[in-house]
């Protein structure tokens, strides 16, 4: 079988697992945000598998398939996704990295691990309030007397999900330090 067979029929296999779920089901669980909202996290070697997303001046363009992918290399593990945690760093106006939280490393994965000292706050509401949430994220921040290391993005539910539930909540982390420091 030649190189492209093998990716065809790959991709075709894996679009078969991914896609064989009534389409009017839930996808995503429902979010509660009440273990992510205001909380300091202190995490030692979280583990996380990285992957990309393109972007076109922000805008994810190929994020349900990276997600497929995760979900088929998480199962095909035998691994987990606590919390299903995925966090998105937007890089530049034409990619964001995205990582998703496992329970155990993945072989084939960009294995990566996250320790520190992190703040989470959960905002609901349509994408377009972003630039708001992260002002009065700073300003959580700022009064808590922490300064921002790394932000990050986590986007709980996808647009379809959101919408069945009746709420769209985003939850924005960050690696946080003392101000002193």
């Amino acid at each position: 079988m030649t190189n492209k067979a093998k990716i065809f029929t790959k991709n075709l296999i894996r679009k078969n697992i991914m896609t064989t779920s009534d389409p009017n089901s839930i996808c995503c669980p429902e979010f509660d945000p009440a273990p992510w909202d205001g909380k300091t996290l202190d995490w030692e070697n979280k583990k996380f598998i990285k992957d990309k997303v393109f972007t076109l001046f922000y805008m994810p363009l190929n994020f349900g398939k990276v997600m497929k992918r995760f979900d088929y290399t998480v199962k095909k593990a035998g691994a987990k996704n606590p919390d299903y945690l995925c966090l998105s760093d937007h890089t530049s106006k034409w990619n964001m990295d995205v990582y998703l939280a496992v329970d155990k490393e993945i072989p084939g994965a960009v294995n990566i691990s996250l320790s520190g000292r992190f703040y989470s706050k959960v905002y609901e509401g349509p994408y377009r309030d972003t630039g708001k949430w992260c002002s009065d994220y700073e300003g959580i921040i700022k009064a808590k007397g922490y300064r921002i290391k790394k932000w990050y993005m986590w986007y709980t539910t996808c647009p379809k999900c959101a919408k069945k539930y009746g709420k769209n909540y985003t939850v924005i982390l960050s690696q946080v330090e003392d101000l002193k420091s």
